[in-house]
């Protein structure tokens, strides 16, 4: 299953200046924010939670929520997505794979999520 997502990245750089750190702590874990470079990394972030939710086939909500997605980065600097144990199990994932772009005023994610066939 695949998903995508695109902001606008002057929509995040709001909405940290009118909240600070309790603005990404609604979507991003303690880990996560220390990986946040600035706004258009915290828009990437968004994006990548937004398309994994809608690979999965629900959207951000009580079947998935945002910290059900837990995004780190590779030795080599590339993002990766972890899921929590409710969500493996709940929609058999067996993998994922996620791409992040940022465009002039724009970042984009794509997921690919690998489920087992029952």
């Amino acid at each position: 299953m695949i998903g995508i997502d695109l902001i606008k990245t002057s929509r995040m750089d709001r909405l940290i200046e009118r909240f600070g750190e309790k603005a990404l702590q609604k979507f991003l874990s303690s880990s996560e924010i220390q990986l946040v470079k600035n706004y258009r990394t915290a828009a990437g972030f968004w994006a990548v939670k937004e398309a994994t939710s809608k690979a999965l086939g629900v959207g951000i909500g009580k079947e998935c929520g945002f910290h059900d997605i837990v995004i780190s980065k590779t030795s080599k600097g590339a993002p990766e997505i972890t899921l929590t144990q409710n969500v493996i199990i709940k929609y058999s994932i067996l993998d994922t794979s996620v791409s992040i772009t940022h465009d002039g005023d724009y970042a984009i994610a794509v997921v690919a999520i690998q489920r087992n066939k029952l």
